[in-house]
């Protein structure tokens, strides 16, 4: 009786997530084809067959990794309350880090991986997730919850900067006890905010209604 045949696109998508634990729990020097083949049940042959080289591999899963991103990132629904919407985006953030830690690490892990350095254009992907927090925090300054004169291009890069390394300690397991993951996720949502001109009364509403909602992990 032969054996059926799988779905190519399953067989693409386990090897991908392979790729991404593989290359986060042991870095680059632990990735090969036959390790591979061999984690993903499949052959060495799927590897060449799929992506043609190890580093167009590694290029794909960095593809794929930003499509699953901005899946979670574009579920957000516009918001009357910016400052809401905006928090509901930092819970997709932390939700989706926990969720693809493997990818995660792999996308913001850093630059260089098995020989494949990122382009502008793979940057570029990186970039479009920032649009989305980027534009509402625009809509946040146009309500009169932010400074007029705040500069969202800097703002949202400080926000990304914040959102990393709480992705990065709730990881490795450093944000234990009282203070876990969640509840210093809103405590630095509503402080960015503030700094950024709201009042903390309607900061403490706004973050609590975003992080209530939609793919979040509050």
């Amino acid at each position: 009786m032969s054996t059926p045949k799988r779905d190519p696109s399953e067989v693409r998508r386990r090897l991908l997530n392979e790729a991404a634990r593989v290359l986060s729990e042991g870095g680059p020097a632990a990735l090969s084809a036959r390790r591979l083949a061999k984690e993903a049940e499949t052959s060495t042959m799927a590897v060449y067959t799929h992506f043609g080289s190890m580093p167009e591999l590694v290029r794909a899963l960095t593809r794929e990794g930003f499509d699953r991103f901005l899946v979670r990132v574009e579920a957000v629904a516009r918001n009357d309350d910016p400052v809401a919407e905006l928090a509901e985006l930092c819970g997709v953030y932390q939700a989706f880090a926990r969720a693809e830690r493997d990818v995660y690490a792999v996308l913001f892990g850093g630059s260089t991986l098995l020989g494949f350095t990122l382009t502008d254009e793979d940057r570029a992907m990186g970039v479009a997730v920032l649009r989305h927090p980027r534009d509402a925090i625009r809509r946040c300054i146009a309500a009169g919850r932010f400074r007029r004169d705040a500069d969202p291009d800097l703002l949202v890069r400080q926000l990304f900067c914040q959102m990393h390394g709480l992705a990065q300690l709730d990881h490795v397991g450093y944000l234990v006890g009282a203070h876990g993951p969640d509840r210093v996720l809103a405590a630095m949502i509503h402080d960015f905010a503030v700094a950024a001109g709201d009042p903390a009364a309607a900061a403490t509403r706004s973050v609590a209604a975003g992080l209530g909602r939609g793919d979040s992990p509050a």
